[in-house]
């Protein structure tokens, strides 16, 4: 019997999914809506971000003068449109899910969007695939704070050193190690460094749970 995590914790945004161009296209236009100008340098500031906190950097650069709970509100409108129209699947992550359910090993999304945005993508794939959901809007402390993952792994009743937690963000990355699971980190739009203490892949694509559950504890 291969050597295999109790239970895989995934980040969603570029990690699963690659919705970070479709946060950026709303970053864009809402800001271009107030009169200013986005750059891609702000954009990845917000880039693993809680919500809130990104929507305060938005604030904080720009002419958006919304509170930060409706610039919240206007780019989670924006990006589930985008995401209903097409699931942009990162390569090789729909099949590391699956092998997962086929293993009967469970899965936990670990995400700071929202529920109404984790639904989406919940409601594309068969029923079970996640046997516990965590969400920025279901949280005290968002990443790079441990506890999203924390509750992941108390909600699944497993201790998190047997975990396999996959990120893409040094904010995530951070949360995850933290907590103590075993983490892999697949960057995507900005770089993990080293620091933050987590193992690191180029792709998702190729790989199983096996590989990256031994590629984690090295």
């Amino acid at each position: 019997m291969p050597d295999l995590p109790k239970a895989t914790l995934w980040d969603m945004d570029g990690t699963l999914v690659d919705t970070e161009p479709y946060w950026m296209n709303a970053e864009h236009e809402l800001v271009g809506e107030f009169g200013g100008v986005w750059n891609d340098d702000l954009a990845h500031l917000l880039v693993g971000n809680p919500l809130l906190v990104s929507a305060q950097v938005i604030r904080d650069n720009s002419p958006v003068t919304l509170a930060p709970e409706q610039i919240v509100d206007r780019l989670l409108e924006s990006v589930i449109r985008q995401m209903r129209e097409h699931i942009p699947w990162r390569p090789g992550a729909a099949e590391l899910l699956n092998e997962a359910v086929a293993q009967g090993i469970p899965n936990a999304l670990v995400t700071m969007s929202y529920a109404s945005f984790a639904q989406v993508l919940v409601e594309e794939l068969p029923e079970g695939t996640f046997s516990a959901i965590v969400t920025g809007d279901a949280v005290t402390h968002g990443k790079p704070h441990p506890e999203p993952y924390l509750k992941a792994v108390e909600a699944l009743g497993v201790d998190p050193i047997d975990c396999l937690a996959v990120e893409d963000s040094p904010t995530g990355a951070r949360s995850a190690v933290d907590s103590g699971a075993r983490t892999v980190a697949v960057p995507h739009i900005v770089a993990v460094p080293d620091e933050v203490g987590a193992a690191k892949v180029d792709t998702l694509a190729g790989q199983s749970l096996e590989s990256l559950w031994r590629i984690a504890q090295t």
